[in-house]
């Protein structure tokens, strides 16, 4: 991509690095955004070439974001892909036991998180009519899953937003588009067991569950110029899971 900026909140570990790496290697410059792991942040930029920089802001926070994006912009260069990925916690468990600050901290922070980053980098894009922006979702926002009801409601929340923010920038040549993942195998799932993982392996046409390149090789294609006709859709990364 010529060294265009891709921007990814949560890039640090897991998932994010993967989109790192995968735009590093599609040609973008990266900048990698992350809470407070800095180190983990450099080393992961330096794996995948070093040219970006990392960039510390809390993701659901609107002042550090459009902070941040003025950084980014004043060291790189204009954003022209924007990935939203940083993790925020929620509560497992029954729906109707999780006390309500528990379940609007997740909504509040997932969509606060996306908001924040959309209104940081949309104008940029629509002056220049030109830009990417990727969510990355789950499927549980579609596939209902007992004790994921306070994950499930922020993603569908994300989900909606994303059809409708396409509409609105798609005339200024930007497009907008979510990745749902299923299982992926990273430091977050490690505590699952393993007979868990091989049953769900078992229900994709794959027998296997993904690792993080699985979602960031997508997520960088997406942001790339081919990429150009594709906006508004939800893409399940699920190994075929949802076929069967």
């Amino acid at each position: 991509m010529d060294g265009k900026v891709a921007l990814v909140t949560g890039g640090s570990r897991g998932i994010g690095a993967a989109i790192v790496r995968s735009l590093a290697k599609s040609g973008f410059t990266v900048a990698v955004n992350c809470l407070k792991n800095e180190e983990m942040a450099r080393k992961v930029l330096a794996e995948a070439g070093g040219r970006g920089g990392v960039y510390l802001a809390d993701a659901r926070d609107h002042a550090q974001v459009e902070a941040m994006v003025r950084k980014v912009e004043a060291d790189l260069g204009p954003v022209a892909a924007a990935v939203h990925n940083a993790n925020v916690s929620f509560p497992m468990g029954p729906y109707w036991e999780q006390p309500w600050e528990a379940v609007s901290a997740k909504l509040l922070g997932e969509m606060g998180a996306f908001h924040a980053l959309v209104r940081a980098v949309l104008p940029g894009m629509v002056a220049r009519k030109w830009g990417r922006v990727v969510a990355v979702s789950s499927s549980l926002s579609r596939f209902a899953s007992e004790g994921f009801g306070a994950h499930a409601s922020a993603k569908s929340a994300l989900d909606g937003a994303c059809r409708v923010l396409a509409r609105e920038a798609g005339p200024a040549g930007v497009t907008v588009n979510v990745v749902a993942p299923g299982l992926v195998d990273t430091d977050a799932t490690a505590h699952m067991p393993a007979e868990t993982k091989g049953f769900i392996a078992s229900l994709t046409p794959l027998r296997r569950v993904a690792v993080p390149g699985d979602v960031g090789g997508v997520v960088a294609f997406l942001c790339t110029e081919e990429a150009g006709w594709i906006t508004g859709q939800y893409l399940p990364l699920n190994g075929g899971m949802s076929t069967v």
